[in-house]
């Protein structure tokens, strides 16, 4: 890499779950002097293996990996902190000679990083009980329509059920006097200290990737010593823990506690956890498809590893040369 010119180069291989990113940027690094970087929302937190595919013990010994197991599951971690946390990281793998490999499927990671950090104003908790009282007795859909009237485009991407982010719009409304959309147009787009090989690995059959995400959520239920479930009674037993957290919120996890608290039988926690999975999926691949810079590998194909390394190496060739 110290024949590059121009900014270093770094790779990110992004995909939805279940699409082999692990496996594909560890062939990667048996090639090429290699660091991966975790971007994954759910790998952050220590205690949970399972339900998050966290890499094996054998393969974070392969390869050095950063931003997995750093926080407490009882802590939250911001786009900010990982912005933050990998321009460090990336400057300091490529200072030892090696491609910072960023792998992971939390979209929001990814554009945060690309795209800057929004210059919104901080939650208020006032406002935001207020808000919800409101909506308590009006609905969420007229909290919607009121926003409409506030901010027509902000509201035409959301959904009128879509509490959470209709909340957040009307807050940053009267928090700022302007409208969201109006200060996300503002923001100035800044330019990373690397250039970013952007991979995607993508199904050419959705069925197939379903099929994939179905055997890995039998796979983490049948995993040894109690599996899925197992784990998640340990982090219930360490008595902070509750469904609201960020944490608890991951797909598999919050299936799981409604199971062990009595809501739900085990078929419907098998079926739900498959369904939410799914639903990850399909909302990774909606923010994959508006990426018109990433360049697409079939993760289906046999040789898809072999595709990722060969685009590598011929982007490291090309700046070499």
């Amino acid at each position: 890499m110290n024949h590059i010119t121009g900014r270093p180069l770094a790779v990110a291989i992004m995909g939805p779950t279940a699409s082999g990113k692990t496996a594909s940027a560890l062939a990667i690094a048996a090639r090429i002097p290699s660091e991966i970087i975790s971007v994954d929302s759910a790998l952050v937190y220590r205690g949970m293996d399972i339900g998050t595919a966290k890499p094996s013990r054998e393969e974070l010994a392969a390869v050095p990996h950063h931003l997995i197991d750093i926080i407490d599951p009882l802590d939250a971690y911001s786009v900010a902190q990982f912005r933050t946390d990998t321009l460090r990281l990336v400057a300091e793998i490529q200072a030892r000679g090696r491609l910072p490999l960023l792998v992971g499927g939390t979209m929001l990671y990814f554009k945060g990083l690309n795209d800057g950090l929004d210059e919104l104003p901080g939650a208020d908790p006032a406002l935001r009980a207020r808000l919800e009282d409101e909506a308590a007795r009006l609905g969420w859909p007229a909290m919607h329509a009121r926003l409409a009237a506030l901010d027509a485009e902000t509201a035409a991407r959301l959904k009128p059920n879509d509490a959470q982010r209709i909340q957040r719009a009307l807050e940053v409304i009267e928090l700022s006097g302007q409208p969201m959309s109006a200060l996300l147009a503002q923001r100035e787009k800044t330019e990373l200290p690397f250039e970013l090989l952007a991979l995607a690995l993508e199904p050419s059959e959705r069925s197939v990737l379903h099929a994939r995400i179905a055997q890995r959520f039998d796979l983490m239920l049948d995993a040894p010593d109690g599996g899925l479930l197992a784990e998640v009674e340990a982090l219930r037993r360490r008595g902070d823990l509750h469904p609201g957290l960020p944490s608890m919120r991951c797909v598999g996890y919050r299936q799981a506690w409604d199971y062990l608290d009595g809501r739900t039988d085990y078929a419907t926690l098998r079926e739900t956890g498959i369904i939410a999975t799914r639903q990850l999926a399909k909302r990774q691949l909606t923010w994959l498809r508006a990426m018109p810079e990433r360049s697409v590998i079939d993760c289906l194909a046999p040789d898809a590893a072999g595709q990722l390394l060969a685009r590598v190496e011929a982007a490291l060739a090309a700046r070499a040369a």
